[in-house]
């Protein structure tokens, strides 16, 4: 083995153990005195392989993001109807999640945690992840014939994802099941629940009381006549906001 990939499985071994750490200490709670001895590294190693506490965070993101974009992608290649394209989709990211649990709470918890510039490289991968999985979404959807706006599928695909993401904080497979079992239920409701048309009339009738309206895939409190086109624009206004901070959580 040549000294480079020699240099390189040391630091995978690090940034699972400093994971495993991390994941029960939190981020903010482990110094690198800390994780030098979490890993079972002298100070003087560690600091060799990581120059500090944000680099280690920031790798572990990068890596754990690119892999599960690259197997997604790579999951995705063969040709398949929606509903068969989503499930590998879902099995492929509850696998990530089964294999390497403590990787998965660290990039779920600690989201936020890098700074700016760093934040907005992984947030681009982010960005990409989450757009394969809102086509996918989209795609079932359309196939069943149901035709809610942009922003309802984008509302659909960020619970499939509230699905997905905090599996880590209840999955027991000596309860639940296997990894198959539990992707298999979470498409089940994704699907059931992505593509429904019809309104249910009891949410409907509380939205009535509340005095609140539907518009452009929004609901919106009641103001008004004539204000359906101003509340739009409210609508695409607050989404822009949004946009650099809402992948921080997918």
């Amino acid at each position: 083995m040549s000294r480079l990939a020699s240099r390189d499985e040391s630091r995978v071994q690090v940034l699972e153990r400093a994971a495993t750490a991390m994941a029960e200490h939190g981020y903010h709670g482990m110094s690198m005195r800390d994780l030098a001895k979490a890993t079972g590294r002298g100070l003087a190693s560690f600091y060799h392989l990581f120059g500090s506490k944000e680099d280690i965070l920031f790798e572990l993101q990068l890596r754990a993001f690119q892999h599960l974009l690259a197997s997604a992608e790579a999951a995705l290649a063969e040709p398949g109807e929606p509903t068969l394209r989503l499930h590998r989709f879902v099995a492929n990211h509850v696998d990530h999640f089964v294999e390497q649990p403590d990787v998965m709470r660290v990039l779920v918890q600690e989201a936020a945690a890098l700074p700016r510039k760093r934040r907005a490289i992984i947030r681009a991968l982010k960005q990409r992840y989450f757009a394969l999985g809102e086509d996918l979404l989209a795609a079932v959807v359309a196939e069943r014939g149901a035709t809610p706006g942009p922003i309802e599928i984008e509302r659909r695909a960020y619970c499939m994802f509230g699905m997905l993401n905090w599996i880590f904080g209840w999955y027991d497979p000596a309860r639940h099941g296997s990894p198959r079992d539990l992707a298999r239920t979470i498409v089940e409701m994704t699907v059931a629940g992505a593509a429904g048309s019809a309104p249910i009339p009891e949410v409907a009738l509380a939205l009535r009381a509340r005095g609140e309206r539907r518009v452009g895939g929004e609901f919106l409190a009641r103001r008004g006549a004539g204000e359906d086109a101003e509340d739009g624009r409210e609508v695409l206004q607050r989404r822009h906001h949004l946009l650099d901070r809402r992948h921080d959580d997918v």
